[in-house]
């Protein structure tokens, strides 16, 4: 099949377009706003950037009425907002935190979650997620859309701390994904969970582009000064 977006019907029962892109790892950000009232949603745009300063992003649509989302607004206002890593022991609460509610709900108490406080921004963070990313507001890119929730912001963040659950951290030191089970979405209404797992080592043995692939600063400024050292060039 063929179609060309808004210009052409694709004649399916269902838009195919989000269910091409997958699987997309979700970003449950949770904010305060200037008042302290809290807020945690489910974005299924959401990913890092880099590595090095880390820096992931979110990307959240206008609501149904057209509003930019609190948690776009609380960010820019406050500053600040936390990644919570969405597993599938959490997909209920997940899904429950993802219904359009006044600013003054509270999704964490909706959903049934317990907080925990973070250590250097305000915002909560779910105490029953298994990692979590404490983050400072970097920029705002807009995308101008077509009708009500066709607009989408795309909000940037530092992140400044990084909480991890010592029984998710395997004998070797590595986040063990199997036991975690994070949730990813999918196209339509459907879900996916990450329950399988393979290696793979980029050839060459680069240890600056595996110090790369690995997201490593340690290891890539190690290797581009050990490389320096040997060519007589200077580390960048």
């Amino acid at each position: 099949m063929f179609y060309e977006p808004g210009k052409t019907a694709h004649g399916l029962p269902h838009d195919p377009f989000k269910s091409c892109v997958i699987p997309r790892p979700i970003g449950w950000i949770s904010t305060v706003d200037g008042e302290g009232r809290h807020n945690l949603a489910p974005f299924s745009q959401f990913q890092n950037v880099t590595f090095d300063p880390p820096i992931v992003l979110f990307c959240a649509n206008q609501d149904s009425s057209g509003r930019r989302k609190d948690s776009v607004r609380n960010a820019e206002q406050t500053g600040e907002f936390v990644w919570n890593m969405a597993t599938w022991d959490l997909r209920e609460a997940v899904n429950i935190s993802a219904q359009e509610v006044p600013a003054d709900v509270d999704e964490f108490e909706l959903a049934g979650l317990e907080k925990a406080p973070s250590r250097l921004v305000k915002p909560m963070r779910v105490k029953a997620s298994p990692i979590h990313f404490e983050c400072v507001y970097l920029n705002t890119l807009r995308f101008p859309g077509n009708g009500k929730m066709g607009s989408a912001d795309v909000v940037f963040g530092r992140v400044v701390a990084v909480h991890i659950a010592d029984e998710v951290l395997d004998a070797r030191g590595l986040v063990d994904v199997l036991k975690i089970r994070p949730i990813a979405r999918m196209g339509y209404y459907d879900y996916t969970s990450v329950d399988s797992q393979f290696s793979m080592v980029i050839p060459g043995n680069q240890s600056a582009l595996l110090g790369g692939l690995e997201g490593s600063a340690d290891k890539v400024q190690r290797a581009t000064a050990a490389e320096a050292a040997v060519t007589g060039g200077s580390a960048p």
